[in-house]
C-alpha cells in the first residue's frame, strides 16, 4: 500500500524521498509531528483491518470514496488530526453497522 504512487505522502505527509532519506540516516529521526503522523496511519490502518476482516480489505477501503465521509478517501484524510477523527469515527460506525 505503501509503495504505490503518492500514498504516504497522503496518509502522513511525509514524501517518499524525505523517509528514504531519514531511513539511510538514522542518526536524525523524524520530527515529533512526522512520527505522531506515522504512528496515527498504523493505528488506523490496524483498526480498518480488524473491522473489514484483512489487510487487503482495509488497503482497498481506504482508497476508496466513503459515502460517510462525504465521499473522500480515507487516506486522503489521514494527515490531519481532525481527518484522522473522522476517519476513526466512521470505522466504528462501519463496525456497528451504521454507515450514514
Amino acid at each position: 500500500m505503501l509503495s504505490s504512487g503518492d500514498t504516504l505522502e497522503k496518509a502522513i505527509g511525509i514524501s517518499p524521498r524525505t523517509l528514504q532519506h531519514h531511513k539511510k540516516d538514522i542518526s536524525k529521526p523524524l520530527s515529533i509531528e512526522q512520527s505522531n503522523r506515522i504512528w496515527r496511519f498504523a493505528k488506523i490502518l490496524g483498526r480498518a483491518i480488524d473491522v473489514l476482516g484483512s489487510k487487503e480489505e482495509a488497503e482497498m477501503w481506504m482508497n476508496q470514496p466513503a459515502f460517510g465521509l462525504e465521499n473522500r478517501k480515507p487516506i486522503d484524510l489521514l494527515a490531519s488530526a481532525p481527518g484522522a477523527e473522522a476517519v476513526q469515527d466512521y470505522l466504528t460506525r462501519v463496525e456497528y453497522g451504521i454507515y450514514m
